[in-house]
């Protein structure tokens, strides 16, 4: 015994029951020579989180090996009951640790269940809580959807109400403005009238979609029955105030001036009739003065007819100008009639006293024409002739400048389109056009004998074989090159004109 304690220990064969331990190895976690065997990961596992270096704690530890390296020798056997004793102090140690630490798990145990329990039991308070919310929550959706639903329904009221007060206010504005025009109608008090007028128009487009309303209907047609003896009345006033004896004394009136307004707010045929007459008024006397039987309204006089104009239009400006709005460009229109009865009345002489017309009196008459239309083309716009320029109404072009050498009215970027533009060209010179034909018979005649003299004075006068010094140049030469240079200006000035 001693032998095999002393290092001379050699290992045992195997009994039954170790065969039947053999038989285990393929089992993990069996207990082999009453040690427990762990799986090779599993002890992997342990060593890398538990380290030791102590041979006891290695699971292929070899008791007997263990033994003789205690005791090599047999001298080392007298520190036997020392290594005995140590190795029981261990194992006790052991078991006391191994005694707390199952008691620590046994009440560890016991406080995680009574853990788990208050946890179980705060999840039932916490799923309790979440459902009290998710109520809650849907009883305020619920009391949303109402306070909209009455938010909704007082902003439709609202709507509703201020639509009702607006078309109320409308109404009493329609009513009270109707009787109030009705009065200032009578009155003739056409500045207040105007402004009424317009917002009576106004009122009348809000209550366009409630025309089916007999109310309604009944205020409109009295509005409409309202503009048209405003229209006729305006028109007999002007009739009674610019025409006859009161003429004079009428002319400038500020109750047509304002009446000017309201006809302005009427329907554009009111505003037409009042101009349409109003032109014919003005252009009345100039028709009588110059019909076909009277002496100045031949040809040679034909200035009488653009000075009587340009002294007719200063004296309409500064006595009746002021009472017409400015937009209505009564001016221009009284222009552009009178240019239309010229042309007329010129294009009616020409026709019944074609032989009377020579190229002396042809050439006078174009290049006043045109003096005249150009003169109209720096003064007008153009615009009731449908042409667009600018000028300067400050600018009177019909009074004499001071300086005869400056021109009446400057030229600027102001009015440089409506000098170059000409609307007013050939608005009367375009008669003469087909009488053109006479300017150019006599001046093939005039050249026709100017050559024939040529001719005859190179018949008297041989031409000599070599040019002397000192010879005389034919008479008829000088003649011919002077009519060629006035033809040539004459042609020019007419080109200016344009008439073709």
């Amino acid at each position: 015994m001693e032998s095999q304690i002393c290092g001379l220990l050699t290992p045992s064969q195997p009994t039954e029951k170790d065969g039947g331990d053999r038989a285990q190895d393929a089992v993990p976690n069996i207990i082999k020579d009453g040690i427990i065997v762990f799986p090779e990961e599993v002890q992997a596992a342990i060593d890398q989180v538990l380290p030791s270096n102590d041979p006891l704690d290695r699971p292929g530890l070899n008791v007997v090996d263990y033994i003789n390296t205690l005791f090599p020798t047999e001298q080392s056997l007298t520190g036997l009951e020392d290594t005995i004793s140590e190795l029981n102090n261990r194992v006790e140690n052991i078991d006391i640790e191994t005694r707390d630490m199952v008691r620590s798990q046994v009440a560890v145990g016991g406080d995680a269940a009574v853990a788990l329990e208050e946890a179980q039991l705060a999840i039932l308070q916490l799923f309790s809580q979440i459902r009290d919310i998710k109520n809650k929550a849907g009883e305020s959706e619920t009391m949303v959807k109402e306070i909209t639903r009455d938010i909704k329904q007082l902003d439709t009221a609202k709507r509703n109400l201020t639509s009702a007060i607006t078309t109320l206010n409308h109404l009493h504005m329609l009513v009270g403005g109707t009787a109030t025009l009705s009065t200032l109608t009578a009155k003739r008090q056409y500045g207040e009238a105007a402004l009424l007028l317009q917002g009576l128009l106004e009122v009348l487009n809000h209550f366009s979609s409630y025309q089916n309303i007999p109310q309604i209907k009944e205020l409109s047609d009295q509005v409409e029955s309202l503009k048209k003896e405003l229209g006729e009345q305006i028109r007999k006033d002007f009739e009674a105030a610019l025409s006859g004896d009161n003429s004079k004394s009428m002319g400038s009136s500020k109750q047509l001036a304002e009446a000017c307004l309201v006809v302005s707010v009427l329907e554009p045929r009111v505003k037409k009739s009042i101009v349409t007459w109003f032109i014919q008024l003005q252009i009345k006397e100039y028709t009588i003065m110059f019909q076909d039987n009277e002496e100045q309204a031949w040809l040679d006089k034909i200035e009488r007819r653009f000075n009587w104009f340009k002294k007719n239009l200063i004296e309409f400006e500064e006595r009746h100008g002021p009472i017409f709005p400015p937009d209505w460009e009564m001016s221009e229109r009284i222009a552009s009639e009178f240019c239309r009865v010229t042309r007329a009345d010129i294009t009616r002489l020409l026709e019944k006293r074609t032989k009377e017309v020579d190229t002396k009196l042809l050439l006078h008459s174009i290049n006043k024409t045109a003096a005249f239309e150009s003169l109209l083309s720096r003064r007008f716009t153009g615009r009731t002739l449908n042409v667009s320029s600018n000028y300067d109404p400050a600018n009177n072009p019909f009074e004499e400048p001071k300086n005869p050498f400056e021109e009446s009215s400057p030229i600027n970027s102001q009015n440089y389109q409506s000098i170059t533009a000409q609307p007013f060209k050939g608005i009367i010179s375009r008669c003469f056009e087909q009488y053109l034909s006479i300017y150019i018979d006599a001046q093939d005649r005039n050249l026709a004998e100017l050559i024939d003299r040529f001719v005859e004075d190179m018949k008297k006068q041989p031409i000599p074989e070599s040019k002397p010094e000192g010879t005389s140049v034919l008479s008829s030469c000088g003649d011919l090159f002077v009519f060629y240079k006035k033809c040539l200006v004459q042609c020019a000035e007419l080109q200016q004109v344009s008439l073709s």
